[in-house]
């Protein structure tokens, strides 16, 4: 009977047991949507994970929806994720990206110039979410 230390290999993945680091939203970037250094240990030190789902990643300007959240649509942003899957990587784990575009739920302070949030619907949303300024 298979535990969670068990590796599993599923179509052409494996891993090397079956816990699965599930993705949380730290709030941890810069402004500017590049992750800081800090975020290389945080992941690295999960590298034991069967896989690290990361924290949802914007893939673009438009596509911000929650203060302080990393990017992957500029160079910089690129060049701290291999910092980061190097550096999980050299230590035996798996990590995959959690790519998003949260839509509607954003707010327009968070969007360059101000802009109004992108989303397949003129509806506005009936939630908040966290800038700057607080809930809004």
């Amino acid at each position: 009977m298979p535990t969670i230390f068990t590796p599993l290999n599923y179509k052409n993945l494996s891993f090397k047991n079956r816990i699965f680091m599930a993705p949380l939203t730290r709030n941890r970037a810069l402004p500017c949507g590049t992750l800081p250094d800090m975020a290389i240990d945080y992941y690295s030190q999960r590298a034991e994970a069967g896989l690290i789902i990361s924290e949802a990643t914007q893939i673009s300007p438009l596509a911000k929806g929650y203060l302080n959240t990393p990017g992957i649509y500029e160079k910089k942003h690129v060049n701290q994720w291999r910092k980061i899957t190097n550096s999980v990587h050299q230590r035996g784990g798996k990590i995959f990206c959690q790519l998003w575009h949260v839509g509607r739920i954003s707010h327009r302070s968070l969007l360059p110039h101000y802009t109004h949030p992108l989303a397949p619907s003129a509806i506005k949303a009936r939630a908040q979410t966290y800038t700057a300024s607080g809930m809004v």
